[in-house]
């Protein structure tokens, strides 16, 4: 889906395994942006937010930081996912929440993926 079709923001859903650090980063830089929303979720049961059925239909893409994100939404959510673009950021968990290096791999890698999508 490009940005210049029927609608007017691109959704944006990012996830990690406890939506502590890295995804809410990755939610914090992009819902700043003009022409997206962005939610951020967890896939562990202890998540501060876990990733819901709502998140997947409401997401245009989404953004998981590791396989093991992918593999498990792939599980649960396998009817759901299956039509949406989902990407691995390959973005290890080494990072505090808004650490200066995570903003920058997050916000390279999401607009190299957007920018080929469009």
């Amino acid at each position: 889906m490009n940005r210049s079709s029927m609608k007017s923001s691109v959704n944006l859903l990012f996830i990690c395994s406890r939506n502590q650090w890295r995804s809410p980063t990755g939610e914090e830089i992009w819902r700043k942006r003009s022409g997206f929303n962005a939610r951020s979720a967890g896939t562990s049961p202890n998540a501060k937010r876990t990733v819901s059925p709502a998140d997947i239909r409401w997401a245009d893409y989404i953004f998981v930081m590791e396989n093991k994100h992918r593999s498990r939404l792939l599980a649960e959510f396998t009817r759901l996912i299956e039509h949406k673009p989902l990407y691995v950021l390959d973005i290890p968990d080494e990072y505090q929440y808004m650490d200066p290096e995570l903003v920058e791999e997050i916000d390279e890698r999401v607009r190299l993926i957007l920018k080929q999508e469009s």
